[in-house]
Protein backbone atom coordinates (compact mmCIF):
# COMPACT_ATOMS: atom_id res chain seq x y z
CA UNK A 1 0.00 0.00 0.00
CA UNK A 2 1.41 3.35 -1.01
CA UNK A 3 1.42 6.56 1.01
CA UNK A 4 -1.00 8.22 -1.40
CA UNK A 5 -3.52 5.44 -0.83
CA UNK A 6 -3.05 5.67 2.93
CA UNK A 7 -3.66 9.43 3.00
CA UNK A 8 -7.02 8.92 1.28
CA UNK A 9 -8.25 6.57 4.02
CA UNK A 10 -10.32 7.75 6.96
CA UNK A 11 -8.80 7.49 10.43
CA UNK A 12 -11.07 4.61 11.41
CA UNK A 13 -10.11 2.76 8.24
CA UNK A 14 -6.42 3.21 9.08
CA UNK A 15 -6.95 1.72 12.53
CA UNK A 16 -8.78 -1.25 11.01
CA UNK A 17 -6.08 -1.69 8.38
CA UNK A 18 -3.36 -1.72 11.07
CA UNK A 19 -5.27 -4.38 12.96
CA UNK A 20 -5.75 -6.57 9.87
CA UNK A 21 -2.10 -6.17 8.79
CA UNK A 22 -0.89 -7.21 12.25
CA UNK A 23 -3.14 -10.27 12.15
CA UNK A 24 -1.81 -11.07 8.68
CA UNK A 25 1.76 -10.82 9.95
CA UNK A 26 1.00 -13.24 12.78
CA UNK A 27 -0.56 -15.70 10.33
CA UNK A 28 2.42 -15.32 8.02
CA UNK A 29 4.82 -16.10 10.85
CA UNK A 30 2.81 -19.15 11.90
CA UNK A 31 2.69 -20.46 8.35
CA UNK A 32 6.42 -19.88 7.99
CA UNK A 33 7.16 -21.82 11.17
CA UNK A 34 5.24 -24.83 9.82
CA UNK A 35 6.65 -24.73 6.32
CA UNK A 36 8.87 -22.16 4.60
CA UNK A 37 7.00 -19.59 2.54
CA UNK A 38 7.97 -18.89 -1.05
CA UNK A 39 8.41 -15.14 -0.65
CA UNK A 40 10.09 -14.22 2.64
CA UNK A 41 10.05 -10.59 1.48
CA UNK A 42 6.40 -10.54 2.54
CA UNK A 43 7.55 -10.09 6.14
CA UNK A 44 9.34 -6.86 5.31
CA UNK A 45 6.55 -5.58 3.10
CA UNK A 46 3.95 -6.19 5.79
CA UNK A 47 6.08 -4.51 8.46
CA UNK A 48 6.64 -1.48 6.21
CA UNK A 49 2.91 -1.21 5.51
CA UNK A 50 2.17 -1.26 9.24
CA UNK A 51 4.82 1.41 9.82
CA UNK A 52 3.37 3.62 7.07
CA UNK A 53 -0.11 3.28 8.52
CA UNK A 54 1.09 4.11 12.04
CA UNK A 55 3.04 7.10 10.74
CA UNK A 56 -0.03 8.54 9.02
CA UNK A 57 -2.14 7.91 12.13
CA UNK A 58 0.40 9.69 14.33
CA UNK A 59 0.63 12.58 11.86
CA UNK A 60 -3.12 13.05 12.09
CA UNK A 61 -3.00 12.95 15.90
CA UNK A 62 -0.37 15.69 15.94
CA UNK A 63 -2.37 17.85 13.53
CA UNK A 64 -5.44 17.60 15.76
CA UNK A 65 -3.61 18.89 18.84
Amino acid sequence: MKNIEIRELATSEIVEKIKSEKEGLVRLRLNHSVSPIEKPQQFGQTKKTIARLKTELRKREIQNL
